[in-house]
């Protein structure tokens, strides 16, 4: 199979990104040497520095990837709405449970909240009330991922919605 420049680069980035996320299962991110990863993805080292700088940078990149599909899914989803973003971001972090969990076990969730920051676009030109109610979400989001993440995401995001919106106590 031929494959253009481009997705040679995608395969290359998929390849490297899936080692490490089975290495993050077995040793912490220190411990995973370049040459272990390289080895593990079967592609060269000049491939990884090609593409990442750092290991840390393939997480984000794929943080990063995984938002945007999101985004993607969410805006081009006739049934979405104000009311369904809640639900749909936690059923599509469940839905990626395992690269999530992996994250979450290595010590590393600041890459969700860089992500879930970046995704909110907070602006310096920005009014200060826009950009508290948004730092207040995004950040409050983020805490209840955790919590929810160290519980095994048991519940659906319809059923976080009930939570977050039953008045009952």
């Amino acid at each position: 199979m031929n494959m253009n420049n481009e997705q040679k680069n995608t395969y290359v980035k998929q390849q490297i990104t899936n080692a490490l996320l089975e290495l993050l299962k077995e040793k912490s991110i220190a411990d995973i040497s370049i040459t272990e990863l390289t080895q593990k993805a079967q592609i060269g080292r000049v491939s990884f520095y090609r593409n990442f700088q750092t290991k840390e940078d393939i997480l984000k990149e794929e943080s990063d990837r995984l938002i945007k599909e999101w985004g993607k899914l969410y805006e081009t989803n006739p049934e979405s709405s104000p009311e369904t973003l809640f639900p749909s971001l936690f059923d599509f972090y469940r839905g990626h449970k395992e690269f999530y969990t992996i994250l979450y076990q290595a010590g590393m969730t600041s890459i969700m909240q860089e992500t879930i920051l970046n995704a909110i676009q907070i602006t310096p030109e920005m009014a200060n009330i826009e950009a508290y109610m948004k730092s207040f979400w995004a950040y409050g989001i983020f805490g209840w991922m955790i919590e929810w993440m160290k519980r095994g995401m048991p519940e659906s995001g319809k059923e976080l919605l009930q939570f977050f919106t039953n008045t009952k106590g």
